[in-house]
């Protein structure tokens, strides 16, 4: 565990949908681990609290704070700021359904997902070289690694299209960075390259990971701790062998072939 890992708090927070509650959470702590795994059974509110967290689904009570990194750091009421204001405090979340710039290559849409403020002001609208300049190195590395064949043309799977959204998220260099079933549409090969990229960076101490996964091997294999949700409350939390190993869990999600031996 890591004093300095940037951390997400959150504190009583609830949101209900036609008088249903979807997240009911007391207190949870994301963030203590490199990398956390969130699961539970279609329904349980992972993805909602997520959306909560990013403060792009209001909360009906409840706090979510950024706890600081080091002394002398103030906590960030995350829960008072709208959605844009996340990323520039190091927050990013990926996209749970494929969305993609339909009208832009995928050099064009890494690019804008790294453009500042300033380069979208009128006068440096044909300021593209700049951007592409100070940020080649960075996006040359990821085309590289994932072996996008030509960067100019267009993502047309849904697996490059999910791949797109993982990297531009990564291309932020966020300090806690929220997976909403990253894995979903990649092929095995892919899969596993995007883990292992993730694990390398989260291994730095200087990103915090948390993933909502239904690919349970992928919790396994990466994740040192994982919250389990159900009925939109976090019933259990512990080590990736603690969880698989818990009758609860097993009865209400992970089938036999996950039980811990």
């Amino acid at each position: 565990m890591s004093s300095t890992r940037p951390r997400i708090e959150v504190e009583d927070v609830a949101k209900s949908f036609d008088g249903r509650t979807v997240v009911d959470v007391e207190s949870l702590v994301l963030g203590d681990y490199p990398i956390e795994g969130l699961i539970g059974p279609n329904g349980a509110g992972k993805t909602t609290l997520m959306r909560m967290i990013m403060h792009s689904t209001s909360l009906d009570r409840g706090v979510v704070k950024l706890l600081p990194e080091g002394p002398g750091s103030e906590p960030v009421t995350l829960s008072d700021l709208p959605p844009s204001r996340m990323a520039k405090h190091g927050l990013v979340k990926s996209n749970q359904v494929i969305m993609d710039f339909e009208q832009l290559t995928v050099m064009d849409s890494l690019l804008l997902s790294v453009a500042h403020p300033s380069d979208e002001r009128p006068f440096h609208l044909f300021a593209e070289s700049t951007v592409y300049e100070r940020e080649r190195d960075s996006i040359s590395w990821y085309l590289d690694r994932f072996g996008f064949e030509d960067p100019l043309g267009f993502a047309r799977s849904a697996g490059e299209k999910k791949l797109l959204d993982i990297i531009r998220c990564l291309l932020l260099e966020p300090k806690v960075l929220l997976l909403d079933e990253p894995t979903a549409g990649l092929p095995d090969d892919v899969r596993d390259q995007v883990m292992e990229v993730i694990g390398a960076k989260a291994a730095t101490g200087e990103m915090a990971v948390v993933i909502v996964e239904h690919d349970l091997d992928v919790i396994w294999s990466l994740c040192e701790y994982v919250h389990f949700m159900a009925e939109g409350s976090v019933v259990l939390q512990g080590d990736p062998e603690y969880i698989r190993a818990h009758a609860t869990v097993v009865e209400k999600y992970l089938g036999s072939e996950h039980v811990g031996s």
